[in-house]
C-alpha cells in the first residue's frame, strides 16, 4: 500500500511539474494573442484596441498573478476560458478528447494483437522462417516515419484500390460501419509501428526467459510445453514488453498529431496545434494538461500492472 501511495503521489508531482513547464513555455512564445485576434488582412491593430482586449483577456497581469490564477482554477476543475471565441475550455476538450482516446484504443489493441503473438512465436523458435521475415518487416516499420505509412495507405488503400476512405470523421451515432471504417487506417497507421516495437521487445523477452534455469529445470520435469509457455515463460517475459509499452505511450500521443493531420481526423492534437498557433494560452494548457494527466494515469496503471506482474518491484 506504502508503494501504491508513494507512485500516485510522484504523478501529482509530475502533473504539477508539466503544468507549470508548459505555462512558462507558453508565455515565452513569441506573439501577443491580442494581436493575432485583431489583427485582419495582415495589418498591425489598432494599440489602444490592443491593450483593451489584454485588459479583458487578463494578460496585462503580472505573470506570477495569472500562473497562481490558472493554479487555483485547475485544483476547482476550472480550465478556463478559450481567447479565441470565449467557449470553456473544458467543453471543447471534452468533445475532441474522447475521438482521440478512441485513435489510441483502437491502435493499441491491434498492436498488442499481433505484435505479443508473433513476437512470443519468434521468441520460442528463434532462426526460423517468422523470425527473419519479422526481423526484416519490423525493422522497416520502426525506420519509416508515421506521416510516410498514412500517406502510402491513403495511396494504396484509397487512391488505388478504393478499399477505405481517405479521412474525415463520422459520428458513431450516424453510421457505426462508416465511424469504424473511418478509424481503421489512423488507427492502423499509429499500430505498425507501435506493434513492430512491440514485436521486438517480447522476442527479445521470450528468448531470454527461455534460457533461465527455471525454465530448463521444468522441461527435464516433463512438463508439458504450453505449460512453460504460459507459467514460466510468458508471465515472467511480459513485464518488460509492459514497461516498454508504457514508455512508447508518449510517443503514441505524440505520433497522433501527425496521424491526425494526415488523415483529417478531428481529435485532441489537431486543436492543439490550431491553439498554438492562436496563443491561446488556456486551450494550449489545458490540452496539454489532460494529455499529461492520462499519459501519468496509464503509465500508473503500467506500473500497478507490472508490480502485479513481478511482486519484487514492490519491495524496491
Amino acid at each position: 500500500m506504502a508503494w501504491v501511495l508513494r507512485r500516485i503521489g510522484a504523478s501529482l508531482l509530475l502533473v504539477w511539474v508539466v503544468v507549470t513547464v508548459v505555462f512558462m513555455a507558453i508565455h515565452l512564445v513569441p506573439g501577443d494573442p491580442a494581436e493575432l485576434l485583431l489583427s485582419q488582412g495582415g495589418s498591425a491593430p489598432d494599440p489602444a484596441a490592443v491593450a483593451a482586449l489584454r485588459g479583458q483577456l487578463g494578460l496585462d497581469r503580472p505573470l506570477l498573478a495569472q500562473y497562481g490564477s490558472d493554479l487555483v482554477g485547475l485544483l476547482h476543475g476550472d480550465l478556463g476560458l478559450s481567447l479565441q471565441d470565449q467557449s470553456p475550455v473544458a467543453a471543447d476538450i471534452a468533445q475532441r478528447l474522447p475521438r482521440t482516446i478512441e485513435l489510441l484504443c483502437a491502435a493499441s489493441i491491434l498492436a498488442l494483437g499481433f505484435g505479443v503473438p508473433l513476437g512470443t512465436l519468434a521468441g520460442i523458435a528463434p532462426g526460423g522462417m517468422l523470425d527473419r521475415a519479422g526481423a526484416a518487416v519490423s525493422a522497416l516499420l520502426l525506420s519509416v516515419p508515421v506521416f510516410v505509412v498514412g500517406t502510402l495507405l491513403v495511396l494504396v488503400f484509397a487512391e488505388q484500390l478504393g478499399w477505405a476512405d481517405a479521412g474525415g470523421f463520422v459520428p458513431i451515432d450516424r453510421s457505426l460501419a462508416g465511424h469504424f471504417a473511418h478509424l481503421a487506417m489512423p488507427a492502423l497507421t499509429i499500430a505498425l509501428g507501435l506493434g513492430a516495437m512491440l514485436y521486438r521487445i517480447t522476442r527479445a523477452a521470450v528468448l531470454d526467459v527461455a534460457l533461465r534455469d527455471y525454465v530448463r529445470t521444468a522441461r527435464a520435469k516433463g512438463v508439458a510445453p504450453r505449460r512453460i509457455l504460459w507459467r514460466h515463460v510468458l508471465r515472467n517475459a511480459l513485464s518488460p514488453v509492459v514497461t516498454v509499452f508504457g514508455l512508447q505511450f508518449g510517443a503514441l500521443i505524440g505520433g497522433t498529431v501527425l496521424v491526425e493531420y494526415v488523415f483529417n481526423y478531428p481529435g485532441l492534437s489537431g486543436l492543439l496545434v490550431d491553439a498554438v498557433n492562436a496563443r491561446d494560452y488556456p486551450l494550449v494548457q489545458g490540452i496539454v494538461l489532460v494529455i499529461s494527466v492520462l499519459f501519468v494515469a496509464i503509465n500508473l496503471t503500467l506500473d500497478l500492472l507490472y508490480a502485479a506482474l513481478d511482486p519484487r518491484v514492490r519491495g524496491r
